[in-house]
């Protein structure tokens, strides 16, 4: 079994699953916002995957990492890199395109 690894990263740069070109689904994210706000104490690290080009697709937490990017600019959160995948993921938009 690998070791787990966790980073911090602004969830601007992240790369989105081809299951969600479009981004966060707008009703999920205003639920979001209402509940937690701009608040990440307590959030669940997000799951990523590095492509060989080093760049990371969300595999879970789109509309949590678009939350964070849209009400706290600037503020990292906790990713946990599931695997290193050998698929490219730069051609994939990032968080800070598709943001509301």
């Amino acid at each position: 079994m690998s070791r787990r690894e966790f980073l911090d990263i602004d969830p601007r740069i992240l790369r989105l699953p081809p299951s969600r070109l479009q981004g966060a689904d707008p009703y999920k994210l205003q639920v979001q916002i209402a509940r937690y706000g701009q608040s990440s104490v307590g959030m669940p690290a997000l799951d990523v995957y590095r492509g060989s080009d080093g760049e990371l697709m969300i595999s879970d937490g789109v509309t949590r990492a678009t939350r964070i990017a849209k009400l706290s600019p600037g503020t990292t959160i906790r990713v946990e890199v599931l695997d290193d995948l050998p698929t490219k993921f730069g051609h994939l938009p990032t968080i800070q395109d598709r943001l509301p």
